[in-house]
């Protein structure tokens, strides 16, 4: 691998958790890693409440957008090292063939677009969100890349993907995580697999 890497992050709309996984990747990893993300089936718009939040921990949003999928998988994308989806839904799609033979893995999270619940609950959605992937970013950008050779790094990634912030889920998240989540607490990533998961023992 060249000394600075791509990683493109994957959910169905774009709108919320992948663009937020861009941004916080795009700044703790500056200088070694530039983050995309994209959709299968992008939203018009990003989800106000995701940018809200974004501005408020002091990230640039000024090139977010949703995008579709198919956007880095054309003759001009970019080659890719790694793969990432956020979405249960988006981890059983049959992808494209990505430029680079990139590692791929699954850190799905729930979807806190559709929580329901009080403003302070949907909002608390967003945050939970956002620090469950500010811990795996971190985790990431701190494996020793250089050391590790591909077998040992998807075990890696994929064990990321597994983290989760102490504390529990508002009650209208765990309720309606959305069509995205439900399954990820039930769930465990299959070690070496590429992001396949199975149900949790």
């Amino acid at each position: 691998m060249s000394d600075h890497r791509t990683i493109l992050i994957l959910c169905t709309g774009n709108s919320a958790r992948s663009l937020m996984a861009e941004a916080i990747l795009n700044r703790e990893g500056a200088g070694r890693f530039k983050a995309f993300s994209a959709g299968l089936r992008p939203a018009g718009a990003p989800h106000p409440s995701a940018i809200r939040l974004l501005k408020r921990k002091r990230h640039d949003t000024s090139g977010l957008r949703p995008k579709s999928w198919m956007e880095f998988a054309g003759p001009d994308a970019p080659p890719l090292d790694f793969v990432i989806t956020v979405c249960d839904r988006m981890a059983g799609e049959v992808c494209p063939a990505w430029p680079g033979q990139p590692i791929c893995a699954h850190w799905g999270v729930p979807d806190p677009v559709s929580a329901t619940g009080t403003l302070s609950e949907r909002h608390l959605a967003f945050w939970n969100v956002y620090r469950t992937l500010e811990l795996r970013a971190a985790a990431f950008l701190n494996l020793p890349l250089e050391r590790l050779d591909r077998h040992r790094l998807q075990a890696e990634v994929d064990r990321i993907g597994l983290l989760e912030t102490p504390g529990k889920l508002p009650p209208a998240l765990r309720q309606t995580a959305s069509s995205c989540g439900d399954a990820v607490r039930a769930a465990v990533v299959v070690p070496g697999s590429g992001g396949a998961i199975r149900p949790r023992p």
